[in-house]
C-alpha cells in the first residue's frame, strides 16, 4: 500500500470514530440532559414558594401583623433572626406540640413572638432570658402588642447563670445569644431537654467560627442527630436529642 493511501485510510478512520463518539454523545444527552446554569428563579424560587405566611384567624392576624411592623421598624441593632427562620421555628414548635420552649437571647421579641405564634395553638408556655434591660422593655411592649404576653415569662440577666432556676422538661430550646456560649448553654441545659425534643442554634453560617466546640459537640455525639438548614444565609442548626 502506497504511503499516500495509508494517510487516507487513517483520516477515514479518525473521521469514523469521531462521528461514533458524536452519536453516542448525543444518545447520552437524550438520556441525561447536560446540567443547566440556574437561574434566578431556581435560586429564589416562584413568587408562590417565597409567599407569606397566611393567617388563619384573627389571633394569627394580630401576631402576623405585628411581626412585620417589626420586621419593618425595628430590626435595625436588634440581630433579628429573618422572617424565613422565623418560619422555621414556628413549624417546628407547632409541629412537635412543643410546651415548654427556652430561649437564650429575647433581643426585641421576635423570635419569641414567632415561636407564641406556634405556642398559642399547642397550649405552652416561651421562657425567654434577656441580659440588657432596653431590649427587654422592648420586647415586653411587642409581645403585648401580639397579644401573646400571657404566653411569655422574660427573665432578666446573665443567662449562663439565669438557666440554672429551669427544673421542668425543655420541648425546644432556642441559642441566639453570646456565640462563644453556646457550648456552655448547651452542657448546661442539654440534660433538661426532653428525650426527643430539640436545641436550635441560630447563626451557624455566619458565626460558626465563634461556636466550634458547640458545632463539634452537637455532630459527634451519638445521643443527638444534627442538620443546617438555611445554610445560604445565617443558618440554623437543628439537633434532635434522641430518644
Amino acid at each position: 500500500m502506497s504511503k499516500k493511501m495509508t494517510v487516507v485510510f487513517i483520516v477515514l478512520a479518525f473521521l469514523l470514530l469521531t462521528a461514533a463518539d458524536a452519536l453516542t454523545q448525543s444518545s447520552e444527552n437524550r438520556r441525561h440532559p447536560p446540567a443547566r446554569r440556574r437561574s434566578r428563579t431556581a435560586v429564589t424560587g416562584t413568587a408562590s414558594q417565597n409567599a407569606p405566611p397566611i393567617a388563619k384567624d384573627q389571633n394569627e392576624q394580630t401576631i402576623l401583623g405585628q411581626l412585620d411592623t417589626m420586621y419593618k421598624e425595628q430590626r435595625r441593632g436588634m440581630m433579628n433572626i429573618s422572617p424565613d427562620d422565623g418560619r422555621i421555628l414556628r413549624l417546628l414548635t407547632e409541629s412537635i406540640n412543643a410546651k415548654r420552649v427556652v430561649e437564650i437571647g429575647t433581643s426585641n421579641g421576635y423570635s419569641g413572638i414567632w415561636f407564641c405564634l406556634a405556642l398559642s395553638k399547642t397550649g405552652g408556655q416561651l421562657i425567654t432570658h434577656e441580659i440588657d434591660s432596653g431590649r427587654a422593655n422592648l420586647a415586653r411592649k411587642n409581645f403585648k402588642k401580639a397579644g401573646v404576653d400571657n404566653l411569655v415569662t422574660l427573665v432578666m440577666g446573665n443567662a449562663h447563670d439565669t438557666v440554672s432556676q429551669i427544673d421542668e422538661p425543655i420541648d425546644i430550646l432556642f441559642l441566639d445569644a453570646d456565640k462563644a456560649g453556646y457550648m456552655d448553654y448547651l452542657q448546661k441545659l442539654l440534660p433538661k431537654v426532653r428525650p426527643g425534643g430539640l436545641i436550635l442554634a441560630h447563626n451557624t453560617t455566619n458565626a460558626g467560627p465563634q461556636m466550634k466546640d458547640y458545632l463539634n459537640a452537637v455532630t459527634t455525639d451519638k445521643n443527638l442527630d444534627t442538620v443546617f438548614v438555611h445554610r445560604y444565609a445565617q443558618g440554623i442548626g437543628i439537633t434532635l436529642k434522641k430518644r
